[in-house]
């Protein structure tokens, strides 16, 4: 059959192909990206549903406006006011359809064959996918414990001229990385003097365990003048609510949201209303703070657990820096004592004893790092963390 060409630049996940390894019975999976579906607040939103239902109806079950439903839209932006947001208005974004359909909308408005988009090493993996769907070639900066390594961004920068820079500042998806303040204001200056855009995926911002992170890039562009013309935010409610909602945004220049929706009417006409308006009501019943309030503690607690038993059970076989909030551990494997160094080849022995996790080659755009690995611990039980680590240690 002949297909686009395009799909010529992409290939079929390693990561979906690990995950077929994972109905063996009794596997525990710390690969999974996804929210604990034990922690879904399913009585508020079953309350929402029927607040939807029975308040507007039409407006929950009719088509809707492609820019989102006007209540939603309303309410994100006062939930991003709450997060020192100041200044976005309802009328400033657009919903989209998980934050995953705002990268797609990017891909469609902004990259033509051949241009060239930075991204992080390590990044989330669809990010690559989808932006090389589109014919980007994808330039990789590098990532340490404070994310973005900046000097070594505004070099690429200076070189390569990109169309934009896509980055997950907070709590990243694979590294768990957290942007410290300052290099947040230096991205902002360098969009500023290098005339860059630059992409902030949030959608992990609101699952810290201690200490608030630093404000967004969003609510900093305040601070730098010229920077909100630059800027383009992608927020979701997948990793806070409920992923089956599909509801995500995006906050970006009036020109560029013009665009992608424009773009969205081709593909999905709208995000279900009915789910804008169930998450519309969800927010506008305030029962958002309490549930983020449970989830961080959960994940706080399995967190320390998971690093705990790493660094018992593993010892100086693996580094890592201890994430601050988010989902992951991102670790690299460093073969003390002759112990094994490849993240794919340990996956296999740890499916062997009963564990699984992602390597971690597949997050890079380019030169990957084969000795890395993703660990998720957000829908693991403690003592089933601390089962699994120990399995993990057999493997090596």
């Amino acid at each position: 059959m002949p297909f686009a060409d395009r799909l010529n630049n992409v290939e079929t996940s390693a990561i979906r192909e690990l995950f077929k390894l994972l109905g063996k019975p009794g596997i525990i999976s710390f690969a999974g990206g996804f929210p604990d579906s034990a922690l879904f607040d399913v009585d508020g939103i079953r309350e929402a549903v029927n607040a939807a239902l029975t308040e507007e109806p039409g407006g929950a079950l009719q088509y809707g406006a492609t820019e989102g439903y006007q209540p939603l839209r309303e309410q994100l932006a006062a939930f991003m006011a709450s997060k020192g947001n100041s200044g976005v208005s309802a009328n400033d974004l657009i919903v989209t359809t998980g934050s995953q359909q705002g990268l797609d909308l990017l891909g469609k408005t902004l990259i033509s064959p051949g241009d060239k988009v930075i991204v992080e090493g390590p990044t989330f993996l669809a990010t690559i996918q989808c932006f090389r769907l589109y014919g980007a070639e994808l330039i990789t900066v590098p990532v340490d414990g404070e994310g973005t390594q900046t000097d070594a961004l505004e070099r690429l920068i200076a070189e390569h001229k990109p169309k934009f820079v896509y980055l997950i500042p907070t709590f990243g998806n694979p590294s768990g990385a957290l942007m410290s303040l300052e290099r947040r204001k230096a991205v902002l200056q360098m969009a500023v003097k290098h005339d860059t855009l630059i992409v902030e995926d949030d959608p992990y911002g609101d699952l810290y365990f201690g200490d608030a992170p630093p404000p967004s890039l969003l609510a900093l562009s305040a601070e730098v003048p010229g920077s909100r013309e630059r800027l383009v935010h992608c927020g979701s409610l997948s990793k806070v609510l409920s992923p089956g909602l599909r509801v995500g945004w995006m906050v970006g220049p009036a020109e560029l949201l013009a665009k992608a929706t424009m773009c969205k009417q081709f593909s999905d006409a709208h995000t279900s209303t009915f789910a804008q308006a169930t998450a519309a009501q969800y927010l506008k019943a305030s029962r958002m703070p309490a549930t983020l309030a449970k989830v961080r503690q959960v994940y706080a607690e399995r967190a320390t657990t998971m690093g705990q038993a790493l660094k018992r059970e593993l010892g100086d076989a693996i580094e890592f820096v201890q994430p601050q909030g988010g989902l992951f551990i991102w670790a690299r494997l460093t073969g003390a004592g002759g112990r094994v160094a490849d993240g794919a080849e340990l996956a296999k022995r740890a499916i062997d004893k009963g564990v699984a996790f992602v390597p971690g080659a597949p997050f890079y755009a380019r030169n990957p790092d084969a000795a890395t690995l993703r660990l998720s611990f957000a829908t693991v039980g403690l003592e089933k963390i601390e089962e699994g680590v120990g399995r993990l240690a057999q493997a090596f």
